[in-house]
């Protein structure tokens, strides 16, 4: 006779959850470390009290903000290579809405989250109930079902016995390296409180391996002969480098073979940033010397990418005669993107493949490629070296200087969160990456407000190690709720806070497509309707002070440089906020080496925008459509 034991929907959840794991390489993860929440009508009595009955086995953290949360355990996933993850669960309602931004975030970028949102009755019988979604015309549909486009997985377990095949399959997609993403479980809060007798084998340890295939001999041959007939071959290394744990690998075939490696935003750090073939970021935001090899070559290896507008500039970068692409990548929907020749495996199974192949044969780039990119390579870190610096220390720096003050600090143990804003793109650029995940960015979704909760997360993920968020004004202003958490819980997060006055990514945008920054700056309005006036009397070191974070104000560089040591040692959430000069061509980052697609007004009376069309339609001549 099968053993059974009776708790509600909310409790065997619970209990589910914590005995799942994962495993890759011989190592066991916990795959769900802990759960978010922000408890309402919709899931206080069922998933709420069921964290508070088994606190031994399911940690819980207090959250201020729901998409927050979202980005909190996103920050910890990606972390651990998405071997372990966080739940988080909400009311229904707005706290089930506030959802979305956080699923989208976490499906584009591919990073395992579980979203526990609490749902209406599923018997109907207090109907409609507070905060529900009346349909006339569909009386299945709740606001929950704003998730389904976002999330990878989506069920709605309206009866206790529907849960055991929901979290089964919910916990197949958050450790399958193709499919991961959002995953939610929406739980009629009716549900959730009630009792069932659960087969015991429902609680047991279970292990999801998480699988590194191999490439088909074929393929892989096919990928030798097209590597050893390139002239000018050049790796283009995204995030699935750093999800299959690859950089070693990718090192060895970069040495064995003295192929260039280029990175995404996502892929940043594949390579130290001193590595001989390493050439530095990628697209629109990327390096003079990486956007010129991609220019002339004739093979684009990419490894684990999705090739997003920003590396590929829009279509208009890889416009070598004849160039071909071959793309390394577990998942076959983007190995098979530019029409490439795809390599459908784990990116490390896969490099470990190539670079045994090709010492067969003993296949090497020539020594003048490897000359031309080297110089190029020194060029460009002269350039790096002039934008970071400051001869003057008593004067209020511009962000590079920031970033070059900060670089000058960190060792390879340091982490840097970012996401939005004009950062990313000099980040891009110039950071020195020390190590393999030094470099957080997320810019598959670039969600401003990601930068602080996503700190939260990485350094839960990673503790002991000095977690920086990078944030300008605009971002912060989004929400700097979770700053709140970081002291609840006594998460040393260090905040780079770089007040510019507005929105200064898009200012620089909206210019240089006729815009004219336009409802971009944080300043009075003037008499001709723009917001041209004053800067706004805020303070938001004040404002981060009064949520209980340690604020270091920076006047200068000299100050600055102070305040990232004493924030660096900080065992307490230290805000180091700095107001930066607006950057000239002396201190300034280099220029965008590659285009970026924003259209541009194609009738217009005002005359920097007809100038933008007539740079944009020239632009647009030069895209190319690989087939």
């Amino acid at each position: 006779m099968t053993s059974t034991t009776r708790l509600t929907v909310a409790q065997a959840l619970v209990r589910f959850l914590a005995a799942q794991y994962t495993e890759r390489d011989g190592a066991r993860h916990r795959l769900i470390a802990a759960t978010w929440g922000i408890f309402g009508h919709g899931n206080v009595a069922g998933v709420g009290q069921a964290l508070l009955e088994h606190a031994d086995l399911m940690p819980y953290h207090q959250g201020r903000n729901e998409q927050a949360m979202v980005h909190a355990a996103v920050g910890y996933a990606r972390q651990s290579n998405r071997l372990s993850t966080h739940a988080v669960t909400t009311s229904v309602g707005p706290g089930a809405t506030n959802l979305v931004t956080g699923a989208a975030l976490a499906t584009v970028n591919r990073l395992p989250v579980l979203l526990l949102p609490g749902d209406t009755f599923a018997t109907r019988t207090a109907d409609p109930v507070l905060q529900q979604l009346e349909l006339p015309h569909a009386g299945d549909v709740s606001v929950n079902d704003t998730l389904r486009p976002v999330s990878r997985f989506f069920d709605r377990v309206t009866r206790p016995e529907a849960l055991v095949p929901a979290a089964l399959q919910a916990m197949r997609v958050l450790t399958d390296p193709v499919e991961t993403g959002a995953v939610t479980l929406a739980l009629p809060q009716d549900v959730q409180a009630e009792a069932y007798d659960w087969p015991d084998a429902f609680f047991a340890d279970r292990v999801w391996t998480v699988r590194r295939p191999a490439a088909d001999p074929d393929a892989l041959a096919a990928a030798v002969t097209a590597i050893r007939a390139a002239r000018r071959p050049l790796v283009v290394a995204g995030g699935g480098v750093h999800h299959s744990r690859a950089e070693d690998a990718l090192a060895a075939f970069a040495e064995a073979t003295r192929i260039p490696v280029a990175a995404t935003q996502a892929g940043k750090g594949s390579l130290r940033w001193d590595h001989p073939q390493d050439v530095g970021g990628i697209g629109h935001t990327g390096t003079a010397t990486a956007d010129e090899l991609a220019r002339t070559a004739d093979l684009v290896i990419g490894v684990g990418t999705r090739y997003t507008d920003f590396t590929t500039a829009s279509h208009t970068l890889f416009t070598g005669d004849g160039v071909r692409f071959l793309n390394l990548n577990i998942a076959a929907f983007d190995a098979h993107k530019l029409a490439a020749a795809p390599l459908v495996a784990d990116a490390r199974s896969a490099l470990e493949q190539l670079t045994a192949a090709l010492a067969l044969c003993g296949h090497r780039a020539a020594d003048r490629y490897v000359a031309e990119y080297t110089e190029d390579k020194e060029r460009w870190e002269q350039r790096v070296d002039a934008a970071y610096e400051a001869e003057e220390p008593d004067v209020r720096p511009t962000q590079t200087q920031v970033l070059g003050a900060l670089d000058a600090l960190v060792d390879d143990t340091d982490v840097l969160v970012n996401a939005a804003g004009s950062l990313p793109g000099d980040l891009h650029k110039l950071w020195r990456t020390r190590s393999r995940d030094q470099y957080h960015l997320e810019y598959g979704y670039s969600c401003m407000g990601y930068e602080i909760p996503a700190a939260i997360g990485v350094a839960m993920a990673a503790p002991g190690r000095p977690v920086w968020a990078l944030v300008g004004d605009g971002t912060y202003l989004m929400m700097p709720t979770e700053i709140v958490t970081a002291v609840q819980e006594g998460v040393p997060i260090k905040l780079l806070l770089v007040q510019n006055h507005g929105y200064a990514s898009i200012g620089g945008l909206s210019e240089s497509v006729g815009g004219e920054r336009f409802g971009t700056a944080y300043r009075y309005p003037a008499d001709d309707g723009t917001f041209t006036g004053a800067p706004l009397p805020v303070d938001l070191a004040a404002n981060a002070a009064s949520l209980g974070m340690r604020v270091l104000r920076a006047k200068t560089v000299r100050d600055l440089r102070e305040a990232l040591a004493r924030a660096r040692t900080s065992d307490t959430p230290t805000c180091v906020y700095v107001e930066t000069e607006t950057a000239d061509t002396v201190s300034g980052p280099p220029p965008a080496q590659a285009w970026w697609d924003v259209p541009v007004a194609e009738t217009a009376t005002r005359p920097s925008a007809v100038k933008a069309r007539e740079l944009y339609e020239r632009h647009v001549s030069t895209r190319r459509r690989h087939l």
